[in-house]
């Protein structure tokens, strides 16, 4: 008979156990992150793009770089139909109304903003919106009607210091665009070694509808309105 001893899971291992119940919010992301990543099948994109003139824009205008990016990002959807649509039933949705969809994250919940009508407002708008919106989702104020109707979903996590991250499309969507810390970087310009400024991104796609040639598309057509 082998007397050796079995190791027993114990759960006294990892010292006191404590349990939290997740909010209202964290339930709905926990569920729906999961549903997502069971039902889309997603397309993951990266490039860099020269940040030098986005945050001259910025700065010219007295804008935030969010709502720069924003702009860019409407303004190439409406080129970009099925970016712009869903997946649905076996069918392609394309939507005339560019919405964007703002991810506001939090520590325990990640609500959605939408800017209707994203691509003919202006950057003054579009900032003002942006405020606006994030402030009511801090407070916890932000209604169904402002969180309904995104055709797709912009995140800006440079404001946290990320570099690089991917989103989770959203099911009713095709596509969300994720930006990254804009960062200092050496460039060469005419043969000079300069100091300059890029930002990843990164598009996210369902797979089902926008194929990887229409996402690198998209992709660098909004590269080439940021670096305008």
């Amino acid at each position: 008979m082998d007397s050796r001893a079995v190791p027993v899971p114990n759960q006294s291992l990892k010292g006191e156990t404590t349990t939290e119940e997740p909010g209202r919010a964290g339930g709905v992301v926990a569920r729906r992150s999961a549903e997502i990543r069971a039902t889309v099948p997603d397309l993951e994109l990266s490039t860099e793009a020269d940040a030098d003139r986005l945050l001259d824009r910025a700065t010219r205008e007295e804008v935030t770089t969010t709502a720069v990016l924003v702009s860019a990002c409407a303004a190439a959807l409406h080129e970009f139909p099925r970016v712009n649509g869903a997946y649905r039933d076996a069918r392609y949705e394309m939507y005339a109304r560019v919405n964007v969809g703002i991810l506001i994250p939090f520590e325990d919940s990640q609500p959605t903003a939408t800017i209707l009508d994203a691509g003919a407002r202006s950057l003054r708008e579009l900032d003002d919106e942006l405020t606006r919106l994030s402030a009511r989702a801090r407070s916890g104020e932000l209604t169904p009607p402002e969180q309904a109707g995104a055709t797709f979903t912009f995140s800006d996590l440079g404001q946290l210091g990320v570099h690089r991250a991917a989103g989770l499309v959203p099911p009713s969507q095709a596509a969300m665009l994720t930006a990254g810390a804009i960062r200092d970087v050496a460039v060469v310009r005419d043969g000079a070694v300069l100091p300059g400024h890029q930002l990843t991104l990164t598009l996210t796609s369902d797979h089902r509808i926008v194929y990887g040639a229409q996402a690198a598309a998209f992709l660098g057509r909004v590269v080439e309105l940021v670096q305008t």
